[in-house]
């Protein structure tokens, strides 16, 4: 018996050990951090504000900002002397499909997945060389490249992950074929549903089944495609797609794991229909009305919207998607007038896909903003403001810790801009040539001053 017992606890201890190994994030290891930095001599926009401080110098330990000061700090650390440059937060994208910038939408559906995900590696390192240290991930099997930057494998930003984009049949992210109709339910999975791309859920059970299971692979937060969108085949634009109860399952299924819904949402009936169940953040909403836009105000739900002004990236599309792109980008003045005027808790993004190109202007997307913000405003956005959204995680938040601001205690997610971006913005635009510092967590990517 005694042997019994010791076989069943080694059993016991081996099966507890190999759950443990696929528990997301259970391996994770930060990459190793240097002792203590020290920026000296630096100008400091905070995230937060419209000025620039006095020359400071910001000591960096342990991937934290330990202190800031307006002293010249005579510490030991290794000294990296600003000569007088701004320091800023990493900025952040609040609206990224990381396995899905580079690959054209058939590698997607039907390439090499292996290759894919070598491919998203290298799109990850590109990413956090343009000085985007974090990305909020709306869609894509993520996981485990999130686990990879995490453990220091990859170069890359940090990713707060969605996992599967949940859908339902014939609406944004069904990438099926009318061949593969009727679905059966409990049938076969899709190509898209096997690697983890979308799910297709058409009943509240379902979309609580497929909620839960992002959350056990580590979301961070749970997207929903609450109306038509424009890179799917079979979801016009003016469609809405869940049902409230739906909806509503996917909130309370977030909120037992203490974290958020954000739902993709173009039009009124999309995004009020997600307001009624309890969501937090509407993604879009290039086509909102009025009263769409003073609910979302009222009710203190995040705007997570980005500044389509052309075609850029089209060409990766069909003429229907070209046409339904037309539509979005006609009302980005519109959403953002909107967001002003209302005064919405609006965040930065840029939904990059299916295009190196475009993912190469990620700086410049930002720097359009200007056409209705200060550059100020629009780099507040793109750091305090993104950290304040990705803070609804709560306890499911991957990063604990203050993202998009310098300041005392924060992480230390750094960028040394050689000019002041808060009077030229186009300074972010060629970050290879601009960004001569870039830091993450605490440990230097980029030195050119070093050179």
């Amino acid at each position: 018996m005694s042997g019994l017992r010791m076989s069943a606890k080694v059993f016991a201890i081996a099966a507890l050990l190999a759950g443990a190994a696929v528990v997301p994030g259970s391996l994770s290891s930060a990459p190793a951090q240097d002792a203590a930095i020290l920026f000296r001599n630096v100008r400091i926009f905070d995230g937060k504000g419209s000025a620039l401080s006095a020359p400071s110098s910001v000591l960096v330990r342990n991937g934290l900002i330990e202190k800031i000061s307006t002293a010249d700090d005579t510490s030991s650390a290794q000294v990296i002397d600003g000569g007088g440059r701004v320091l800023m937060p990493g900025l952040i994208d609040a609206h990224w499909h990381a396995m899905l910038v580079r690959p054209t939408p058939m590698a997607v559906l039907a390439g090499d997945v292996g290759y894919n995900n070598l491919l998203a590696a290298s799109e990850a390192t590109a990413t956090l060389m343009r000085g985007f240290t974090t990305v909020r991930d709306m869609g894509g099997p993520s996981f485990g490249l999130k686990q990879a930057i995490d453990e220091g494998l990859v170069a890359g930003p940090r990713i707060y992950p969605s996992g599967a984009v949940i859908t339902i049949t014939s609406g944004h992210g069904d990438f099926r074929q009318l061949s593969d109709l009727p679905r059966t339910i409990g049938g076969m999975l899709t190509r898209m549903e096997r690697i983890g791309g979308s799910m297709v859920a058409d009943s509240p059970d379902e979309v609580r089944v497929r909620a839960r299971e992002q959350l056990m692979q580590g979301a961070s937060q749970v997207k929903l495609t609450a109306g038509g969108g424009v890179a799917s085949p079979f979801s016009p634009l003016d469609v809405s797609t869940f049902t409230e109860p739906e909806l509503r399952a996917a909130v309370e299924a977030a909120e037992n794991w203490g974290t958020y819904v954000a739902t993709h949402a173009y039009t009124p009936v999309a995004i009020q229909r997600s307001i009624a169940a309890g969501v937090r953040c509407i993604e879009h909403g290039h086509l909102m009305d009025e009263a769409s836009a003073e609910l979302i105000a009222e009710k203190g739900v995040w705007l997570s919207t980005q500044p389509f002004l052309d075609l850029s990236g089209a060409a990766a599309l069909g003429p229907a998607e070209q046409a339904k792109m037309r539509q979005v980008v006609a009302g980005t003045d519109r959403v953002y007038t909107l967001a002003k005027k209302y005064k919405i808790k609006t965040a930065f993004g840029t939904d990059v896909l299916f295009s190196k190109a475009l993912a190469d202007r990620q700086g410049a997307m930002l720097a359009s903003l200007t056409r209705w913000y200060t550059p100020a405003e629009a780099l507040a956005m793109a750091t305090s403001a993104n950290a304040e959204l990705l803070s609804l995680s709560g306890l499911r938040n991957p990063y604990p810790g203050k993202l998009g601001v310098v300041e005392g205690g924060a992480l230390a997610d750094l960028l040394l801009v050689d000019g002041n971006p808060l009077d030229n913005i186009a300074l972010i635009e060629d970050p290879a040539k601009n960004f001569v510092v870039i830091m993450k967590a605490g440990k230097i990517y980029r030195n050119s001053l070093a050179r």
